[in-house]
């Protein structure tokens, strides 16, 4: 994500026109003020479930029907793998749709085309049609008001399906699947990227209820992408791909990979790719890159366009902000934010650096398991926690006393700046928290070099 935004484009007004008519044109509202609107519905939190949505889009003509799309699903992993599969798809000549969350830099970054953002007055347009029909939800019928992930789901929807038409939309589920607000298209292809106890007081307790939810996603005959060896969790997913009449692709069965220290082999039949290097870190990421690479000779035919070649040079140069992203020689941050994912950094720091002092500053939302979080981080003997500007951030005081505590995490920053050249820093715990890093520390990149 290079956060460009997407140029002009005359079909997209054309469709603005013929929805809304040229006399609304004069009434549309300012960036800031639209943007407030849609955060405005924080407030509404998060409510699971299929009717609002269905709802919205049946007054809007169900631009979701429109769409060839790919959903994935998982606990960690999704965005990763989305940017994969748009960095790929985009390269081989056709224009993708994306869709994801959180953001990192800017808002608009969930909303993007060809790894472009959404350009403002576009936002500015979507949310003029879909306000109407949102605001018309709570008073026409019994359904409680839309939150906001729902209406950013709405606006996508609407984008890609009526007002600016791509050749495949990549949508990343937001909250399990099942019950999301982005499960009510069909798409080609599903992917679930991992299982991980996240959000267990919505999705469920156990492995077996959280893959229930994500695997819920899933339509007839539509094929099933997914890395998972937990037996408990197969059965769930097979149960669901055989009632759907699914066909599944397993990593490690259907097709598989062969790891070394810089790149991997992908297997499938008798096509194998050699040597697929990738720029983004960790072992961890030849996961994701598989299921992407599954899943672009799955829909071959329909996008002939994507070559072995092209994937492979592709996923060489493919980057996704906020993922074991170096901000500095000495520094990293990364978005790890459950105990899955927090076990994934530390494999990534202990093969990589086995001989570094690591330096770990954490702040996580109070959703998330953080003592046991934590306690993993805790083997690295420095570890900082802090607090950040979210309505769901761990306030400092709430945190295990045993650990050293910094009221603001700029004051932590400059410890990087006084490092030993066997000192390694990193931040971690949320995406929330790194954006809000990631961005300080671009700022002040920036001053120094205009000094």
């Amino acid at each position: 994500m290079d956060n460009k935004e997407f140029p002009a484009n005359a079909l997209f007004i054309g469709n603005y026109h013929l929805l809304m008519g040229f006399d609304e044109m004069e009434k549309k509202l300012t960036y800031q003020e639209a943007l407030n609107w849609i955060q405005g519905n924080l407030k509404f939190g998060i409510k699971p479930g299929l009717d609002r949505m269905s709802w919205m889009l049946k007054e809007l003509g169900n631009p979701q029907e429109n769409i060839n799309g790919i959903h994935v699903v998982g606990t960690n992993g999704k965005g990763s793998t989305v940017h994969y599969l748009q960095t790929i798809f985009s390269q081989a000549g056709y224009e993708v749709g994306t869709f994801t969350s959180p953001y990192i830099v800017d808002f608009r970054e969930r909303i993007a085309i060809n790894g472009n953002m959404i350009r403002q007055e576009d936002l500015m347009v979507l949310v003029q049609l879909v306000s109407p029909v949102v605001k018309r939800l709570p008073l026409e019928t019994s359904l409680e008001p839309a939150t906001e992930f729902e209406i950013i789901t709405l606006m996508m929807f609407l984008y890609f399906g009526k007002l600016h038409p791509v050749d495949l939309v990549i949508v990343e589920a937001g909250l399990g699947g099942l019950y999301d607000s982005t499960n009510v298209f069909k798409a080609q292809a599903v992917i679930c990227t991992s299982i991980g106890l996240d959000h267990q007081n919505i999705l469920g307790t156990d492995y077996i209820q959280i893959a229930q939810q994500k695997v819920g996603v899933l339509k007839n005959k539509v094929p099933f992408i997914f890395n998972e060896n937990r037996t408990e969790v197969e059965k769930v997913f097979c149960k669901q791909a055989e009632q759907t009449q699914s066909p599944i692709y397993q990593l490690g069965k259907e097709f598989s990979i062969v790891n070394y220290d810089n790149s991997f082999d992908f297997i499938y039949g008798k096509t194998r790719i050699n040597d697929i290097q990738l720029a983004m870190k960790g072992q961890h990421q030849y996961f994701n890159a598989a299921l992407s690479i599954m899943t672009c000779l799955l829909l071959q035919e329909k996008f002939p366009q994507v070559t072995q070649n092209i994937i492979k040079q592709a996923l060489g140069h493919s980057r996704w902000i906020g993922r074991i992203e170096f901000i500095r020689d000495n520094l990293i941050i990364d978005g790890a934010h459950n105990k899955e994912s927090i076990t994934v950094l530390i494999d990534f720091l202990k093969k990589e650096y086995p001989t570094k002092k690591i330096h770990i500053l954490f702040a996580a939302i109070d959703t998330k398991p953080i003592e046991t979080m934590l306690s993993l981080l805790e083997q690295f003997n420095d570890l900082t926690v802090t607090s950040f500007e979210h309505p769901n951030a761990i306030c400092l005081e709430s945190y295990p006393e045993k650990y050293e505590r910094v009221a603001d995490f700029k004051d932590w920053l400059p410890k990087w700046e006084a490092a030993e050249p066997n000192d390694l820093f990193v931040i971690t715990g949320s995406l929330y928290f790194i954006a809000q890093v990631r961005k300080t520390l671009l700022q002040s990149q920036t001053i120094n070099r205009n000094k």
